[in-house]
């Protein structure tokens, strides 16, 4: 089990940047992925991001060449890179721990640690 602690939410214009952060505590090591959900007002949860332990990386058709995560294993952290921001990308952004792969069709139920989210508003 590991803590997560996001943190670098905020307010930006359309076409502005922000980068998020993701500080895990625990076994962070073991966990194979790491991954960015994002949930918009009256919307579900989705998945935006992920991470493996090995880097490999897969995105939303919605974030793809605007959004990069990163994982860096020897400071326990994650962050997503947001560039390009449009209003439709406001949303509350977790993020998420788990030690099996995290597809779209991963259970959130079944995802083992979350962070407790960080707002992230796009003004047009």
């Amino acid at each position: 089990q590991v803590q997560l602690v996001e943190s670098g939410g905020g307010l930006v214009q359309a076409g502005g940047s922000l980068r998020l952060s993701c500080a895990a505590s625990g076994s962070f090591v073991s966990m194979n992925a790491m991954g960015w959900y994002r949930q918009a007002p009256g919307n579900k949860r989705e998945l935006v991001a992920v991470v493996t332990s090995g880097g490999s990386t897969n995105y939303a058709d919605s974030v793809k060449g605007r959004f990069t995560i990163s994982r860096d294993n020897a400071k326990n952290t994650v962050y997503l890179q947001m560039n390009s921001l449009k209003p439709e990308d406001t949303a509350v952004y977790y993020c998420a721990a788990h030690r099996d792969p995290i597809r779209i069709e991963t259970p959130q139920s079944l995802i083992d640690s979350w962070g407790q989210g960080t707002q992230v508003t796009v003004s047009s």
